[in-house]
């Protein structure tokens, strides 16, 4: 630490290092007392990013040298749109329990006590009707992707349509884990303009 290192060494003892760690957890708040039920489901899924991600850059790689060689692949475009597709719906459910995904902090962190957590459960609030929209409305377009099949694999549409209700579900579970434990220990720990108040 800077400010205790001319004493420690004029005392002749060993530096004493000092760090901070942020980390982005569901609720805003790191406790012990965190479900850490749901801990394996955001390995899984982050896992399953990266195998999308990956698919998705190999697979695109692929088409570009087979169709410059003059012989392309059929089959590379229907794979490449399911990584893609795959990958970008597992990974708004991963976003979710991490909270990298997009609400208004700014306004609640400067509110404190009740007003911030109405605040805080309304912006899950919001996003939990979000998800039960994609469970239900995603369905429904699930079903109605019998109906088309995909090219050169005659496989229904039905199969890229199914993330959409299984991101919603995940979402779903995610928002009320962090409704849960927001509503037990509270969101956030002190926010920059709670320190504000306690210095003035």
């Amino acid at each position: 630490d800077r400010d205790l290192r001319g004493e420690r060494a004029r005392k002749k003892l060993e530096k004493a290092f000092a760090f901070m760690l942020r980390v982005r957890i569901s609720g805003g708040v790191l406790t012990t007392k965190q479900w850490r039920a749901l801990d394996w489901l955001e390995q899984v899924l982050m896992i399953l990013c990266g195998i999308a991600i990956t698919g998705f850059s190999v697979l695109v790689m692929c088409d570009v040298v087979t169709r410059t060689i003059g012989h392309p692949w059929l089959w590379i475009q229907e794979a490449t749109m399911t990584f893609f597709i795959y990958g970008i719906f597992i990974g708004v459910g991963a976003a979710t329990r991490r909270n990298d995904h997009l609400y208004l902090a700014v306004l609640a962190e400067s509110l404190t006590g009740n007003k911030r957590l109405f605040f805080e459960i309304f912006n899950r609030l919001v996003v939990l009707g979000v998800a039960l929209c994609m469970i239900y409305f995603g369905y429904l377009n699930f079903l109605d992707g019998f109906k088309s099949l995909r090219m050169p694999s005659m496989t229904p549409l039905s199969s890229l349509y199914a993330a959409i209700p299984l991101c919603g579900v995940l979402v779903a579970i995610f928002v009320i884990e962090q409704m849960v434990n927001g509503w037990k220990h509270g969101f956030g720990g002190t926010s920059h303009a709670d320190e504000k108040r306690k210095s003035l």
